[in-house]
């Protein structure tokens, strides 16, 4: 069998859409793969806990924006985000995926894990890993934070009747990567936000894993054909 593929996954807080993954992780859905690595940007995030009772307990890292500038002096966000490549590189993972990943990226955290910069300076760039972030709309519908909240205030007033999901390929520009899988949610007349979270959160669970396995399915070596 060849070596488990590997996934760094980056989170902000529950972790519900992390615990899809980790309950996927060598099963048909998400065939050969080990979650590496749970990074969080938060520290009090139930993810790290999520992946601390998992079994076998997956490896943790915590690291914040505003703590991180006021140990480094004259660092940036920019710096930060460099930062954050860094400890996720190292694990040499198969695929980074923002599961609630709360903080926008810059080019920083981009060049290094597309392989545009080194990790280091002196080395060499080092292979292109694929990153990936679900989003809870429709692509180019409420990019952006509190994205569930304005469309369902839309639909109150009328100027949409259902929105959706979909885990996309990051870019610079927030949410308008490549869309991988794109589901509508209806929203129902009368329907209380609570319960239409609820229907949208399933769907998230479901398309996350589903994403994961065809990024990793796209990323394997191609056998070579002998041709007599």
């Amino acid at each position: 069998m060849s070596a488990a593929r590997k996934v760094v996954v980056l989170i902000s807080g529950s972790g519900s859409n992390l615990q899809a993954l980790i309950d996927a992780q060598n099963t048909p859905a998400l065939p050969n793969t080990r979650i590496a690595l749970v990074f969080s940007n938060r520290k009090a995030a139930y993810g790290l806990t999520r992946a601390t009772q998992a079994n076998p307990p997956i490896p943790t890292s915590y690291l914040a924006l505003q703590p991180y500038l006021k140990a480094n002096l004259g660092k940036t966000r920019a710096d930060y985000d460099v930062e954050v490549a860094r400890v996720v590189l190292r694990e040499n993972p198969d695929l980074i995926i923002l599961a609630g990943w709360m903080h926008i990226f810059g080019e920083g955290f981009l060049d290094l894990a597309y392989g545009l910069k080194p990790l280091e300076e002196g080395e060499e760039p080092r292979t292109p890993v694929s990153v990936i972030n679900l989003h809870p709309a429709l692509p180019g519908a409420f990019d952006g934070a509190n994205a569930i909240e304005r469309a369902f205030e839309a639909f109150q007033k009328g100027e949409i009747t259902q929105t959706g999901v979909m885990v996309h390929r990051v870019v610079k520009d927030v949410d308008r990567g490549e869309p991988l899988i794109v589901k509508e949610v209806p929203i129902t007349k009368g329907e209380p936000i609570e319960a239409f979270e609820e229907k949208l959160h399933k769907v998230e669970h479901e398309i996350i894993v589903q994403a994961a396995a065809r990024v990793l399915e796209e990323a394997k070596p191609q056998r070579v054909r002998a041709y007599l």
